[in-house]
């Protein structure tokens, strides 16, 4: 008699997470290959995707509905049709970054432009001091600068690059979509406090900005403006949904992968962050804060057969595993 064999299920201890821009205008995500990726390097993700760490308490929840359709006397089951496509994912960061605290609100994650002396004030920041334009020769690491604009900016500073407003409408901001605008602004300065085009100084020469890592909209061109900025602010409330493609990778001890590709995540909760104790065992002290992130799957149409989704699930098994 044959003997059956079967493969083991994947131990994995901790999820990973990776974000990528939806272009908000066509509704377009991106996409994730699996067959494609046999060698995904998580240290160093595949363009579009950003990498956000590690995450904890990963949770999938399928909120889709069912029916039966009825038939005969007395009516009896014919088969099933899916009634509503829904389903939720929430999770915790483990890091405060600027993509992390926006992809924990559901509304405009803006940058606080360093302000000028003398500024007026503002909630989400005031007078900005002038911005200085970029020089062609950047790359996505490097900002080429006038060499006097240069020595207004120190290693360890904060910079956002990004295009002056010019009173336009809709989605603003690229690659990411930072805000939708329904009606024209006078602020001048408005799609760099908006941007996720922010990078941070690792080194000032006479020619322009070391990064410690390259921007997320690739290499900027000749003509956008640079600022500094001394943080970051959201608003609980407004009418703008935070929207990305996300992918969550677990992998198993054997050498085996789980990829959850949701194409379209939408925030569904307001700005929310989680204490937690760095002693469980004591009820108060010192205590980490965790940034909070539920969000609701928006379907795709997968053009291999017309049929709408909200996440793919992937499995690349170990080397030489069962089938």
């Amino acid at each position: 008699m044959a003997t059956s064999y079967n493969a083991p299920a994947p131990v994995t201890n901790r999820v990973q997470a990776f974000f990528a821009p939806v272009n908000r205008a066509t509704q377009t995500p991106a996409l994730f290959d699996a067959a494609g990726q046999l060698n995904f390097n998580p240290a160093a993700p595949p363009a579009p995707w950003v990498s956000l760490g590690w995450i904890q308490n990963f949770t999938r929840k399928a909120t889709s509905k069912t029916a039966p359709v009825l038939t005969g006397i007395p009516a009896s089951p014919l088969e099933q049709t899916r009634e509503s496509l829904l389903a939720e994912v929430s999770f915790e960061f483990l890091g405060w970054t600027k993509l992390t605290m926006a992809l924990a609100t559901g509304s405009q994650h803006m940058n606080l432009l360093a302000e000028s002396a003398g500024a007026s004030e503002s909630a989400d920041g005031g007078t900005p001091v002038n911005p200085v334009t970029v020089q062609a020769g950047s790359t996505a690491a490097f900002v080429a600068l006038a060499q006097a604009d240069a020595a207004t900016f120190k290693p360890g500073q904060w910079i956002a690059i990004d295009s002056d407003y010019t009173g336009q409408t809709g989605f603003v901001g690229l690659p990411v979509s930072g805000a939708y605008l329904k009606q024209p602004l006078s602020d001048v300065n408005y799609i760099r406090r908006i941007t996720f085009n922010v990078g941070l100084v690792a080194q000032v020469t006479t020619a322009g900005l070391t990064l410690a890592s390259p921007l997320i909209g690739g290499a900027p061109a000749a003509g956008l403006k640079a600022q500094p900025i001394v943080g970051f602010v959201d608003r609980e409330g407004g009418s703008f949904y935070q929207e990305w493609s996300a992918l969550f990778l677990e992998q198993g001890m054997q050498g085996e992968s789980i990829f959850y590709h949701y194409p379209r995540l939408q925030s569904v909760i307001s700005a929310s962050e989680t204490p937690s104790l760095l002693d469980p065992k004591q009820k108060e002290g010192l205590a980490r804060i965790l940034l909070k992130g539920q969000y609701l799957a928006l379907p795709v149409t997968d053009p291999l057969d017309g049929e709408r989704v909200v996440c793919y699930r992937s499995y690349l098994p170990a080397p030489n595993a069962l089938v």
